[in-house]
Protein backbone atom coordinates (compact mmCIF):
# COMPACT_ATOMS: atom_id res chain seq x y z
CA UNK A 1 0.00 0.00 0.00
CA UNK A 2 1.60 3.29 -0.92
CA UNK A 3 1.52 6.66 1.74
CA UNK A 4 -1.93 7.99 1.51
CA UNK A 5 -0.30 11.03 0.92
CA UNK A 6 -0.08 10.37 -2.77
CA UNK A 7 -3.68 9.17 -3.57
CA UNK A 8 -5.35 11.02 -5.77
CA UNK A 9 -9.28 11.06 -6.50
CA UNK A 10 -9.45 12.60 -10.13
CA UNK A 11 -13.53 14.12 -10.44
CA UNK A 12 -15.17 14.23 -13.62
CA UNK A 13 -18.16 16.43 -13.38
CA UNK A 14 -20.96 18.51 -15.79
CA UNK A 15 -24.53 19.27 -17.19
CA UNK A 16 -26.11 15.49 -17.95
CA UNK A 17 -25.58 14.04 -21.52
CA UNK A 18 -22.22 15.93 -21.94
CA UNK A 19 -20.25 12.85 -21.99
CA UNK A 20 -19.10 12.41 -18.23
CA UNK A 21 -19.16 8.69 -18.65
CA UNK A 22 -16.92 8.30 -21.83
CA UNK A 23 -14.23 10.77 -20.27
CA UNK A 24 -14.07 9.03 -16.72
CA UNK A 25 -13.82 5.52 -18.52
CA UNK A 26 -10.61 7.00 -20.91
CA UNK A 27 -8.98 8.64 -17.67
CA UNK A 28 -9.77 5.35 -16.21
CA UNK A 29 -8.13 3.02 -18.72
CA UNK A 30 -5.16 5.63 -18.25
CA UNK A 31 -4.46 5.48 -14.87
CA UNK A 32 -5.49 1.71 -14.86
CA UNK A 33 -8.07 2.61 -12.05
CA UNK A 34 -11.69 2.12 -11.41
CA UNK A 35 -14.76 4.05 -11.17
CA UNK A 36 -17.06 5.44 -8.27
CA UNK A 37 -20.15 6.99 -9.97
CA UNK A 38 -21.70 9.27 -7.86
CA UNK A 39 -24.96 9.68 -9.87
CA UNK A 40 -28.06 9.80 -7.14
CA UNK A 41 -30.43 8.27 -9.84
CA UNK A 42 -27.95 5.65 -11.09
CA UNK A 43 -27.99 3.88 -7.95
CA UNK A 44 -31.27 2.35 -8.40
CA UNK A 45 -31.72 -0.88 -10.17
CA UNK A 46 -35.16 -0.80 -11.09
CA UNK A 47 -33.94 2.67 -13.04
CA UNK A 48 -31.97 2.10 -15.78
CA UNK A 49 -33.28 3.67 -19.16
CA UNK A 50 -34.14 7.20 -17.91
CA UNK A 51 -31.28 7.65 -15.73
CA UNK A 52 -28.58 6.49 -18.55
CA UNK A 53 -27.04 3.97 -16.93
CA UNK A 54 -23.78 3.22 -18.38
CA UNK A 55 -23.92 0.39 -20.90
CA UNK A 56 -22.90 -3.03 -20.52
CA UNK A 57 -19.99 -2.65 -22.99
CA UNK A 58 -18.85 0.25 -21.02
CA UNK A 59 -19.10 -1.28 -17.45
CA UNK A 60 -17.29 -4.22 -19.20
CA UNK A 61 -14.22 -1.83 -19.87
CA UNK A 62 -13.53 -0.42 -16.18
CA UNK A 63 -15.31 -2.17 -12.63
CA UNK A 64 -17.40 0.89 -11.90
CA UNK A 65 -19.05 0.78 -8.30
CA UNK A 66 -22.67 2.26 -7.44
CA UNK A 67 -24.48 1.51 -10.37
CA UNK A 68 -27.77 0.49 -9.69
CA UNK A 69 -26.74 -1.18 -6.07
CA UNK A 70 -29.99 -0.56 -4.62
CA UNK A 71 -33.40 -0.73 -4.63
CA UNK A 72 -35.68 2.24 -5.08
CA UNK A 73 -37.58 0.37 -2.15
CA UNK A 74 -34.74 1.49 0.17
CA UNK A 75 -33.95 4.21 2.29
CA UNK A 76 -30.54 5.63 0.47
CA UNK A 77 -29.17 9.15 1.21
CA UNK A 78 -26.30 11.40 0.34
CA UNK A 79 -24.85 10.82 4.14
CA UNK A 80 -25.06 6.74 3.07
CA UNK A 81 -23.65 7.16 -0.19
CA UNK A 82 -20.79 9.07 1.62
CA UNK A 83 -19.81 6.76 4.31
CA UNK A 84 -19.91 3.66 1.45
CA UNK A 85 -18.36 5.16 -1.12
CA UNK A 86 -15.50 6.32 1.52
CA UNK A 87 -14.51 3.02 2.34
CA UNK A 88 -14.82 1.62 -1.21
CA UNK A 89 -12.28 4.63 -2.11
CA UNK A 90 -10.12 3.31 1.00
CA UNK A 91 -10.10 -0.11 -0.53
CA UNK A 92 -9.39 1.08 -3.66
CA UNK A 93 -6.46 3.31 -2.91
CA UNK A 94 -4.45 0.20 -1.65
CA UNK A 95 -4.70 -1.18 -4.82
CA UNK A 96 -3.64 1.95 -7.34
CA UNK A 97 -2.74 5.51 -5.68
CA UNK A 98 -4.90 7.23 -8.58
CA UNK A 99 -9.11 6.99 -8.74
CA UNK A 100 -11.70 8.43 -11.06
CA UNK A 101 -15.28 9.26 -9.66
CA UNK A 102 -17.95 10.93 -11.95
CA UNK A 103 -21.24 12.42 -11.78
CA UNK A 104 -23.58 15.19 -12.20
CA UNK A 105 -25.32 14.87 -8.43
CA UNK A 106 -23.40 18.15 -7.26
CA UNK A 107 -24.86 17.07 -3.44
CA UNK A 108 -23.28 13.61 -3.82
CA UNK A 109 -19.45 15.13 -5.32
CA UNK A 110 -19.52 17.51 -2.46
CA UNK A 111 -20.20 14.68 -0.13
CA UNK A 112 -17.06 12.65 -1.09
CA UNK A 113 -14.45 15.76 -1.63
CA UNK A 114 -15.50 17.78 0.78
CA UNK A 115 -17.88 15.69 3.44
CA UNK A 116 -21.13 17.11 5.45
CA UNK A 117 -22.12 18.55 8.80
CA UNK A 118 -23.03 15.98 11.43
CA UNK A 119 -27.25 16.58 12.06
CA UNK A 120 -29.38 14.92 14.49
CA UNK A 121 -31.26 12.01 13.95
CA UNK A 122 -35.36 13.47 13.03
CA UNK A 123 -38.28 11.65 14.56
CA UNK A 124 -39.75 10.05 11.41
CA UNK A 125 -43.48 11.58 12.59
CA UNK A 126 -42.06 14.99 12.32
CA UNK A 127 -41.07 14.43 8.67
CA UNK A 128 -44.07 12.95 7.74
CA UNK A 129 -46.02 15.51 9.45
CA UNK A 130 -43.71 18.26 7.58
CA UNK A 131 -44.58 16.14 3.99
CA UNK A 132 -48.54 16.38 4.81
CA UNK A 133 -48.07 19.91 5.03
CA UNK A 134 -46.48 20.23 1.85
CA UNK A 135 -48.60 18.49 -0.15
CA UNK A 136 -51.92 20.37 1.51
CA UNK A 137 -50.60 23.84 0.76
CA UNK A 138 -47.09 23.48 -1.44
CA UNK A 139 -43.41 25.31 -0.93
CA UNK A 140 -45.12 27.80 0.32
CA UNK A 141 -45.57 26.28 3.74
CA UNK A 142 -42.31 25.23 3.27
CA UNK A 143 -40.53 29.10 2.76
CA UNK A 144 -42.89 30.30 5.97
CA UNK A 145 -41.87 27.33 8.43
CA UNK A 146 -38.04 27.85 7.18
CA UNK A 147 -38.34 31.67 7.65
CA UNK A 148 -40.01 31.09 11.24
CA UNK A 149 -37.44 28.81 12.75
CA UNK A 150 -34.32 29.99 10.95
CA UNK A 151 -34.60 33.42 9.37
CA UNK A 152 -30.77 33.43 8.96
CA UNK A 153 -30.83 30.82 6.89
CA UNK A 154 -33.45 31.43 4.69
CA UNK A 155 -31.94 35.33 4.15
CA UNK A 156 -29.05 33.44 2.97
CA UNK A 157 -30.66 31.07 0.40
CA UNK A 158 -32.85 33.87 -1.03
CA UNK A 159 -29.35 36.05 -1.69
CA UNK A 160 -26.90 33.56 -2.84
CA UNK A 161 -29.04 30.11 -4.07
CA UNK A 162 -32.63 31.49 -4.57
CA UNK A 163 -33.24 28.50 -6.24
CA UNK A 164 -32.85 26.14 -3.69
CA UNK A 165 -36.03 27.92 -2.37
CA UNK A 166 -38.06 25.76 -4.73
CA UNK A 167 -36.56 22.75 -4.11
CA UNK A 168 -39.16 20.32 -1.83
CA UNK A 169 -36.83 17.58 -0.95
CA UNK A 170 -34.04 20.12 0.35
CA UNK A 171 -36.69 22.32 2.00
CA UNK A 172 -38.44 19.98 3.79
CA UNK A 173 -34.89 18.96 5.33
CA UNK A 174 -34.31 21.60 6.14
CA UNK A 175 -37.44 22.33 8.12
CA UNK A 176 -37.61 18.93 9.67
CA UNK A 177 -34.29 19.67 11.07
CA UNK A 178 -34.95 22.79 12.86
CA UNK A 179 -38.52 21.45 14.02
CA UNK A 180 -37.73 18.64 15.32
CA UNK A 181 -34.23 19.33 16.57
CA UNK A 182 -35.49 22.54 18.35
CA UNK A 183 -32.43 24.21 16.86
CA UNK A 184 -31.74 26.19 13.37
CA UNK A 185 -30.89 24.20 10.36
CA UNK A 186 -28.02 26.49 9.88
CA UNK A 187 -26.29 26.08 13.28
CA UNK A 188 -25.03 22.87 12.20
CA UNK A 189 -23.46 23.93 9.92
CA UNK A 190 -19.55 24.25 9.59
CA UNK A 191 -19.02 22.27 12.74
CA UNK A 192 -15.73 20.60 12.37
CA UNK A 193 -13.64 20.24 9.12
CA UNK A 194 -14.03 16.77 7.46
CA UNK A 195 -10.26 15.32 6.53
CA UNK A 196 -9.37 13.33 3.30
CA UNK A 197 -7.01 10.55 2.64
CA UNK A 198 -6.69 12.17 -0.50
CA UNK A 199 -6.25 14.96 -2.74
CA UNK A 200 -8.96 15.59 -5.44
CA UNK A 201 -8.12 17.03 -9.08
CA UNK A 202 -11.85 18.41 -9.77
CA UNK A 203 -12.70 18.52 -13.93
CA UNK A 204 -15.60 19.56 -15.57
CA UNK A 205 -16.98 19.07 -19.21
CA UNK A 206 -18.52 22.10 -21.02
CA UNK A 207 -19.75 22.95 -24.40
CA UNK A 208 -21.79 25.78 -25.24
CA UNK A 209 -25.84 25.83 -24.75
CA UNK A 210 -26.87 25.09 -28.11
CA UNK A 211 -24.90 21.54 -28.03
CA UNK A 212 -25.46 21.05 -24.59
CA UNK A 213 -29.27 20.91 -25.49
CA UNK A 214 -29.07 19.23 -28.59
CA UNK A 215 -27.79 16.27 -26.91
CA UNK A 216 -29.86 16.37 -24.23
CA UNK A 217 -32.79 16.26 -27.02
CA UNK A 218 -31.09 13.35 -28.94
CA UNK A 219 -30.58 11.74 -25.54
CA UNK A 220 -34.45 11.52 -24.55
CA UNK A 221 -35.23 10.18 -28.09
CA UNK A 222 -32.85 7.63 -27.70
CA UNK A 223 -34.45 6.31 -24.51
CA UNK A 224 -37.89 6.54 -25.68
CA UNK A 225 -36.44 4.18 -28.52
CA UNK A 226 -35.07 2.08 -26.32
CA UNK A 227 -38.10 1.37 -24.00
CA UNK A 228 -38.38 4.35 -21.63
CA UNK A 229 -42.08 4.50 -21.80
CA UNK A 230 -42.22 1.01 -20.67
CA UNK A 231 -39.89 1.07 -17.75
CA UNK A 232 -41.89 4.01 -16.49
CA UNK A 233 -45.57 1.71 -16.93
CA UNK A 234 -43.71 -0.63 -14.97
CA UNK A 235 -42.53 1.66 -12.19
CA UNK A 236 -45.92 3.44 -12.63
CA UNK A 237 -47.66 2.08 -9.15
CA UNK A 238 -44.80 3.11 -6.82
CA UNK A 239 -44.74 6.68 -8.23
CA UNK A 240 -45.04 8.39 -4.87
CA UNK A 241 -41.67 6.95 -4.39
CA UNK A 242 -38.68 9.49 -3.60
CA UNK A 243 -36.47 7.81 -6.00
CA UNK A 244 -39.25 8.35 -8.94
CA UNK A 245 -39.91 12.20 -8.29
CA UNK A 246 -37.27 12.52 -11.27
CA UNK A 247 -37.33 13.83 -15.08
CA UNK A 248 -38.07 11.40 -17.39
CA UNK A 249 -40.69 9.39 -15.04
CA UNK A 250 -42.87 12.13 -13.99
CA UNK A 251 -44.09 13.28 -17.11
CA UNK A 252 -44.65 9.64 -18.41
CA UNK A 253 -46.75 9.28 -14.98
CA UNK A 254 -48.77 12.50 -15.92
CA UNK A 255 -49.49 10.38 -18.97
CA UNK A 256 -50.60 7.76 -17.47
CA UNK A 257 -52.92 9.48 -15.84
CA UNK A 258 -54.34 11.46 -18.63
CA UNK A 259 -53.37 14.70 -17.78
CA UNK A 260 -51.33 14.86 -20.92
CA UNK A 261 -50.72 13.49 -24.31
CA UNK A 262 -47.75 11.51 -25.03
CA UNK A 263 -45.94 13.79 -27.23
CA UNK A 264 -46.37 16.82 -24.96
CA UNK A 265 -45.32 14.23 -22.09
CA UNK A 266 -41.74 13.90 -24.19
CA UNK A 267 -41.20 17.60 -25.09
CA UNK A 268 -41.57 18.32 -21.67
CA UNK A 269 -38.79 15.06 -20.58
CA UNK A 270 -36.25 17.53 -22.83
CA UNK A 271 -37.64 20.88 -21.43
CA UNK A 272 -37.01 19.76 -17.68
CA UNK A 273 -33.86 17.81 -18.56
CA UNK A 274 -32.65 21.27 -20.16
CA UNK A 275 -33.50 23.25 -16.96
CA UNK A 276 -31.73 19.95 -14.81
CA UNK A 277 -28.67 20.70 -16.75
CA UNK A 278 -28.98 24.76 -16.20
CA UNK A 279 -29.12 23.89 -12.32
CA UNK A 280 -26.03 21.56 -12.52
CA UNK A 281 -23.86 23.97 -14.30
CA UNK A 282 -24.94 26.73 -12.02
CA UNK A 283 -24.22 24.15 -9.38
CA UNK A 284 -20.48 23.43 -10.49
CA UNK A 285 -19.59 27.08 -11.53
CA UNK A 286 -19.57 28.12 -7.98
CA UNK A 287 -16.69 25.78 -7.49
CA UNK A 288 -13.73 27.98 -8.22
CA UNK A 289 -11.13 24.77 -8.08
CA UNK A 290 -13.07 23.09 -10.61
CA UNK A 291 -10.83 23.00 -14.03
CA UNK A 292 -13.09 23.11 -17.16
CA UNK A 293 -12.37 21.92 -20.42
CA UNK A 294 -14.11 21.59 -23.26
CA UNK A 295 -16.34 17.62 -23.40
CA UNK A 296 -14.02 17.27 -27.00
CA UNK A 297 -11.08 17.60 -25.38
CA UNK A 298 -8.50 14.31 -25.60
CA UNK A 299 -7.39 12.75 -22.40
CA UNK A 300 -3.66 13.39 -23.42
CA UNK A 301 -4.40 17.56 -22.92
CA UNK A 302 -6.24 16.75 -19.77
CA UNK A 303 -3.68 14.83 -18.12
CA UNK A 304 -0.78 17.29 -19.13
CA UNK A 305 -2.55 19.97 -17.68
CA UNK A 306 -0.89 21.53 -14.54
CA UNK A 307 -2.98 20.26 -11.60
CA UNK A 308 -1.62 16.45 -13.26
CA UNK A 309 1.75 17.11 -12.70
CA UNK A 310 1.62 16.42 -8.86
CA UNK A 311 -0.15 12.83 -9.75
CA UNK A 312 2.14 10.10 -8.31
CA UNK A 313 1.13 7.14 -10.43
CA UNK A 314 1.59 3.84 -8.58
Amino acid sequence: MQSKNYNTLIVVVGTTAIGKTAKAIELAKHYGSEIISCDSRQFFKEMTIGTAVPSKEELEIVPHYFIQNKSIFESYNVGDFEREALAKLDELFQKNSVQVMVGGSGLYVDAIVKGFDDFPDIEPSVREEIKKEYDEKGISFLKEKLKETDVFYYEKLQTENPQTLENPQRMMRFVEVSVGSGRPYSSFLNQKKNIRNFKTILIGLEANREIIYERINQRVDIMIKNGLLEEARRLYPHKHLNALQTVGYKELFDYFDGKIILEFAVEEIKKNTRRFAKRQLTWFKRNPNILWFDYKASIDEIVKSKPFSAVHHF
